[in-house]
């Protein structure tokens, strides 16, 4: 499927607040509530958000199960020969430069091996420092300070970017800096967790990349209703059809876009929670291997 056309920068107009307002309350609804339950630990997210680059969540699990359980420490996986490494993350995928990448960015924190001191420093502090490291860049840095920190950043993945270009929300075109940047300035704050997970999951469940599931609607509406064409929509959020929704927040096209194709009604209407963390659920099953090294007590995911 053709994508958007990309925007100039100097064209752009980001989405005023009232849109991503009702764009978070219709994913909301249908998505359910993220609770944010921090886990603490800067090193293991680091080491796993390598380990899920190329691949699926189930390979990435078992390597990260599979690393755990070879080694007693992250320590033991820096000393230890990279093709050691190598063998143990295997079914991962691409387990040569991820090991070689694993192995440089331990070395590199140094003694102690130890990123707790991110929760008490400035969030672009932590960024700064989390990117000087080998091969870390913008998404990996904010999986790191959100998920084990809380700390005020947004992952931007091909999901998020997907859906958050397809949406109007994020400029068609922009780099990855530029996606981080923007996606960290229209999340109000105490909702990084929250729109991230609930963007992700629409990318995951609905809004695919090449057959998105969500229906007709019509080119004003916000978030399509999973599976349910509306009256009168001919085109879902991710067809080019929809590129009046993004004109609307360009300086060349600043007419506004009616909202007269929102759904009626959502599938769900009932408030639904769901534990943080949905994008990494191998922690569900890390506890049991971390147990001899370190608790992961708080701990709790999802694998929706």
């Amino acid at each position: 499927m053709a994508e958007l056309d990309t925007v100039a920068r100097k064209d752009w107009i980001p989405p005023k607040a009232d849109r991503v307002a009702r764009i978070r309350a219709r994913l909301r609804e249908v998505y359910g509530t993220p609770v944010v339950r921090p886990h603490g630990d800067g090193i293991a997210e680091l080491v796993l958000t390598v380990l899920s680059q190329s691949t699926n969540d189930r390979n990435r699990d078992v390597a990260y199960l599979r690393l755990r359980d070879r080694f007693a420490s992250w320590d033991a996986v820096r000393d230890a020969p990279v093709a050691e490494v190598e063998e143990a993350i295997r079914p991962g995928g691409i387990s040569k430069v991820k090991s070689q990448r694993i192995h440089d960015i331990l070395v590199a924190i140094g003694d102690p091996l130890d990123l707790s001191w991110l929760a008490d420093a400035p969030v672009p502090d932590g960024q700064a420092y989390l990117c000087s490291l080998p091969g870390v860049g913008r998404k990996t840095a904010a999986c790191v300070l959100l998920f084990s920190f809380d700390l005020r950043d947004v992952p931007v993945d091909t999901h998020v970017s997907r859906v958050g270009t397809r949406l109007g929300l994020l400029r068609p075109g922009a780099g990855f800096d530029e996606l981080h940047d923007a996606m960290l300035a229209l999340t109000p704050r105490g909702a990084e967790w929250e729109l991230h997970v609930n963007l992700l999951r629409h990318g995951r469940r609905t809004c695919a990349a090449q057959r998105p599931r969500c229906g007709g609607v019509r080119a004003g509406a916000d978030v399509p209703e999973p599976g349910a064409a509306q009256p009168g929509g001919a085109a879902c959020c991710a067809d080019t059809s929809v590129s009046a929704s993004v004109a609307s927040q360009t300086r060349s096209s600043p007419g506004a876009v009616t909202a007269a194709g929102s759904p009626k009604s959502l599938r769900s209407k009932r408030k639904r929670t769901f534990p943080a963390g949905m994008s990494f659920v191998a922690f569900s099953v890390v506890v049991l291997s971390v147990r001899r090294t370190r608790a992961f007590s708080s701990i709790h995911t999802s694998t929706g």
